[in-house]
């Protein structure tokens, strides 16, 4: 874990990439914590499923109750066959689609979960050091937990994604992203990867710098849950769209790219309901300092 030392910080931004839910711009102050310097690999999370037997929300059975709560009043039940475990796979299409059509790119894939990221026959080895994906909220907590960790506020997330640099655009400065920097999408989305990075999906972790704080992938790679209840900060544009119970995810992905949802951004924020596995969303822990004293600073 990195030593993030406390401070105040402009969160948000209103820079020509920002959406409408990363402004006003507003002074937050954060008292010192630790934190993760990678995503949870698919080791650790393995670690953890062997000393647990834990099952995570992509695995389990639907739960037509909880589901029927995030979808408009009056839908229907879908046939038993279409409600079987698993989770959002990529499926990128072979032409260009209007990026308003989520559903040419996410494909929902029966099996699809942590140690079968692209659905049933495909598996995590030699994928080890890669983030693991497809973890719910309660995935992310319940790991958490289990190593004496917790999730990040989204504004000590944004703190440290910042890497020291005040007003900065992204976590490495003002200059525009580059495929040196950061695991995110180069090409037409989501028809084409040129692969510029060397990356199709996830890369291994510390497969870019670091940012100011010794943190890897706080832009790019793969999403991050973040313990926050997803709202918008006060005084925000009052359209801002809110999914009931959703939750803050932070860091962008593989697939982000200016032409699309520049997420890469320390600023930038998504929300995602509790339940959701993704085959681009994961997470990383942080952890209270026992006390402000250098001494009792000892790295866990």
């Amino acid at each position: 874990m990195a030593w993030i030392p406390g401070g105040e910080f402009t969160m948000g931004s209103v820079d020509s990439l920002a959406r409408p839910d990363e402004q006003p711009p507003h002074r937050v102050r954060v008292a010192g914590f630790w934190m993760d310097e990678t995503e949870v690999t698919n080791a650790q999370f393995a670690s953890f499923v062997a000393a647990t037997g834990y099952r995570t929300v992509a695995e389990r059975p639907v739960d037509w109750e909880e589901l029927r709560k995030q979808v408009p009043p009056g839908t229907p039940k879908p046939p038993d066959s279409q409600m079987q475990p698993g989770a959002l796979v990529f499926t990128p299409p072979t032409e260009p689609v209007g990026l308003d059509r989520y559903d040419r790119w996410w494909s929902w894939t029966t099996g699809a979960c942590w140690d079968h990221p692209s659905g049933p026959g495909s598996s995590i080895d030699g994928k080890e050091q890669e983030p693991v994906v497809h973890v719910s909220l309660e995935d992310a907590q319940a790991f958490a937990r289990w190593a004496g960790k917790r999730l990040p506020t989204e504004a000590e997330w944004e703190f440290a994604a910042r890497g020291g640099l005040e007003g900065k655009r992204n976590a490495w400065g003002d200059e525009p992203v580059d495929p040196r920097r950061a695991n995110t999408w180069q090409g037409h989305f989501p028809d084409r990867n040129t692969r510029e990075d060397g990356f199709v999906l996830a890369a291994p972790v510390k497969s870019f710098p670091p940012n100011g704080h010794g943190l890897y992938d706080m832009a790019g790679n793969v999403w991050e849950w973040c313990s926050d209840a997803y709202r918008p900060y006060d005084g925000a544009d009052a359209r801002i769209t809110l999914v009931p119970g959703s939750h803050v995810v932070r860091g962008g992905s593989f697939l982000c790219s200016d032409s699309y949802c520049a997420s890469y951004r320390p600023s930038a924020r998504m929300s995602q309901t509790p339940d959701t596995g993704m085959q681009h969303l994961g997470f990383r822990c942080v952890k209270d300092a026992p006390s402000a004293g250098v001494a009792e600073r000892a790295k866990p």
